[in-house]
């Protein structure tokens, strides 16, 4: 059991004073844990975090998937630290920045090009603004299963949590289901001429790509002179490190990176055919597009980490790692689940290298307070995350000790669905949608 959350409290308590929401991306925020139970960290190997109260815990998510490798990988500190005495920022390219791109284009057989950046938001609306300049077309179809694409407007636009963005932006997306054509189809009938990009992550964890889907919006934008993007942020490096579009055989005509390129420094590209990137480049007539113009896109650190993270999938096996654990993992959760019998009520989904956990009230309907107590049970026995993402630096031992904390969160959790009142079983509010339009129900 935890020693408690005391410094992690009045250490969030100042975060709250100075950084709105308490954090610097909403997942990460303390609403998204149970009330006083929110760690704030201070380090960590492998796929084990230390908290400010000397709390150790199996992390999850693993820096919200961007770590495959785990925390402190060797090989890419060591990379890193070889590059630091000479320099981070130059005003002319560097060598590096010439084999990061050799590196990352013979992953990526599908694309020509590819302009680095640090974030995949920056990436993904690189690539609208690419393909609306190439189609001389405003609108944008996204694909709304899918949570996430951007920070910026075009897509924000869409979410609860949208005020500053103007109604004529809002006006200029589109959205279809996963695994529809037959919606795809009508959206680009419907808007015929007018739509720039089709954009959608090529499978998510709960969602693999039906036979013929892909294959299928390639064929749409091919008849419909569209744009295909891929955003490949979470497949990237987790399905294969020749992203989804390889794994699947289905190639787009630009795709978007970023999370588990860099194992967590921060590194995201934008990669596609010739004759679109080249409209951001100089050996083109028409006229030029602002593709990724940045400061930091190319400092040295995070394009050594980079090549650092590409010798490592070519010379181990970080994803067959991440696929045995998630399973092996999985497959203790749903032991214990039905030895406790509630299997029907918590169960972990998706792709075993990112799984999720999923928890049900008594009426079979996802739950908040159900996942918060979930949250404050597994978490006072040492395991840390929204999610059961796991790495390929999580060892049997850490799938182990996890199994061992659901195990023992199950009794409460079998009690509260008995009782109907998980809310008795922890203290304060339960967590809430991170991208939700008011601070309530967690307002300070």
């Amino acid at each position: 059991m935890t020693a408690g959350f005391a410094r992690s409290n009045a250490l969030q308590d100042r975060l709250h004073r100075l950084v709105p929401g308490g954090a610097h991306t909403f997942a990460k925020g303390s609403d998204q844990y149970p009330e006083g139970m929110a760690p704030v960290l201070v380090g960590g190997s492998g796929a084990r975090v230390r908290d400010v109260d000397g709390n150790t815990y199996v992390e999850y998510g693993m820096g919200m998937r961007a770590v495959t490798l785990g925390h402190g990988y060797r090989p890419v500190v060591d990379a890193v630290r070889a590059v630091l005495d000479d320099g981070l920022s130059f005003s002319r390219p560097t060598e590096l920045e010439l084999a990061a791109a050799e590196d990352f284009l013979r992953l990526v057989p599908g694309a020509d090009m590819v302009k680095f950046g640090k974030n995949a938001s920056d990436a993904t609306s690189a690539a609208v603004r690419l393909a609306r300049a190439a189609t001389g077309r405003d609108l944008v179809a996204y694909c709304h299963d899918h949570p996430y694409f951007s920070s910026q407007d075009w897509f924000v636009g869409s979410l609860p949590i949208r005020a500053g963005v103007p109604e004529t932006t809002r006006g200029l997306a589109r959205s279809f289901p996963y695994n529809d054509l037959d919606a795809v189809r009508e959206l680009l009938e419907t808007d015929r001429g007018r739509v720039a990009c089709v954009i959608l992550e090529p499978a998510t964890s709960l969602c693999e790509p039906e036979p013929g889907y892909l294959e299928g919006l390639r064929a749409l934008c091919d008849e419909h002179g569209t744009v295909l993007v891929f955003d490949e942020t979470i497949t990237g490096f987790r399905w294969s490190e020749h992203g989804a579009q390889g794994l699947y055989g289905v190639t787009p005509d630009l795709s978007t990176w970023g999370k588990a390129m860099g194992n967590g420094f921060p590194i995201s590209a934008i990669a596609g055919k010739r004759e679109l990137m080249e409209l951001g480049g100089l050996a083109t007539d028409r006229e030029r597009v602002f593709l990724l113009s940045s400061t930091h896109g190319a400092e040295t650190v995070s394009l050594a980490a980079f090549r650092a993270v590409v010798r490592a999938y070519a010379e181990t096996d970080p994803i067959g790692v991440m696929e045995r654990q998630g399973a092996a993992l999985a497959a203790g959760v749903a032991e214990v689940a039905r030895a406790e019998g509630v299997e029907q009520f918590l169960d972990t989904a998706g792709r075993p290298s990112c799984l999720v956990f999923r928890t049900r009230d008594a009426d079979g309907n996802p739950s908040q307070p159900m996942r918060t107590l979930f949250l404050a049970e597994t978490l006072q026995r040492g395991v840390l995350g929204q999610s059961y993402v796991i790495s390929a630096a999580h060892t049997d031992d850490d799938v182990a000790r996890t199994v061992d904390a659901v195990r023992g969160a199950l009794p409460a959790y079998r009690k509260a669905l008995e009782t109907g009142q998980p809310e008795r079983l922890f203290a304060g509010r339960p967590v809430a949608p991170a991208h939700r339009s008011l601070a309530a129900p967690r307002r300070l």
